[in-house]
């Protein structure tokens, strides 16, 4: 009995884990008609459906707006579950705050249903360029799960940095980031005084600079965040928080790749030199993603200051 419990045991340790193997998101209220679905702060994976970041929806007379509608067809399904657990308004908007596949892969879905997708005009043509690029990379970390989605950029666009909409007595700005990916945006919702900031801000892991991110106007967009003094802020990643916490562990972020980094690189400073010596950062290192983003986070940033 004990050597058939041991071979038991043995198996179990190596087979892969099945205690998750279908992630659920749940909403959790915010403010008044306000919820967030916090994802998590992992990969992208068949278990979570991509779902890998922080969405946001209000709740209306007119019915509900969605902030990012997910990174694939079933992602969006399950967001849609979610929120029906919450109220049986169905979604009338979906408001896209970025181009990075988390934040519209879902939009196809949720127009079949009815749902108007709604963004700056410049996060539009960004999900477009984008699309099959993300496409590709999705069919390697989500395999099978990806079938059925169907790239579709934001179909009702606001030119210029700013855009103010209003559904049923729920009034939302959109604001220019042009962070993470060009294009991006957040949310402001002035009422209840909370940020839904998409890609601009992460809390409980590492913001990642891309090739195709930039840290100036990350830094601006952050004090342009600030200056709000938002109540709360639903992040593009990790739990909803407060601004002190936004502060630390994103605006701080880019304080020092902009103020330390960016100025040796003005500086004409030796790039590995200034990458050796800022390897260690003891305030950020307990964050997610932490030891595989953050040098190559400064290499990138050293390289943006640099240009002429």
């Amino acid at each position: 009995m004990k050597l058939i419990r041991a071979l038991l045991l043995a198996l179990v340790a190596v087979l892969p884990p099945f205690a998750h193997a279908d992630y659920q998101p749940v909403a959790e209220p915010v403010a008044d008609n306000v919820y967030a679905i916090v994802g998590p702060v992992g990969q992208r994976s068949p278990d979570n459906d991509g779902l890998n970041a922080t969405f946001a929806f209000v709740v209306t007379d007119a019915g509900v707006i969605l902030i990012d509608s997910g990174a694939s067809r079933k992602g969006a399904e399950k967001l849609a579950a979610a929120i029906r657990k919450v109220t049986a308004k169905r979604v009338r908007w979906v408001v896209n705050t970025g181009s990075q596949d988390h934040r519209w892969l879902g939009n196809d879905y949720f127009a079949e249903r009815g749902a108007d997708v709604l963004a700056l005009t410049r996060t539009a043509a960004s999900q477009a360029r984008y699309a099959e690029q993300h496409m590709l990379g999705l069919q390697k970390l989500l395999g099978a799960r990806l079938d059925g989605t169907q790239p579709m950029p934001a179909m009702h666009t606001s030119d210029g940095d700013r855009a103010s909409l209003t559904l049923g007595g729920e009034t939302l700005e959109l604001i220019a980031t042009d962070a993470h990916f060009p294009g991006d945006a957040m949310v402001w919702l002035p009422r209840q005084r909370v940020a839904v900031t998409g890609d601009l801000v992460f809390v409980d892991r590492l913001l990642g600079v891309l090739p195709w991110s930039s840290v100036k106007n990350g830094q601006r967009a952050f004090q342009a965040l600030a200056a709000l003094q938002p109540a709360r802020i639903v992040p593009g990643h990790g739990r909803v928080c407060d601004l002190a916490q936004a502060q630390r562990e994103t605006g701080d972020y880019y304080d020092f790749l902009a103020d330390t980094i960016g100025k040796a690189a003005q500086d004409m400073e030796s790039m590995a030199d200034t990458l050796a010596k800022y390897a260690d950062l003891p305030q950020f290192s307990g964050l997610e993603n932490y030891a595989g983003l953050h040098k190559a986070n400064m290499n990138r940033a050293f390289t943006e200051y640099e240009a002429p």
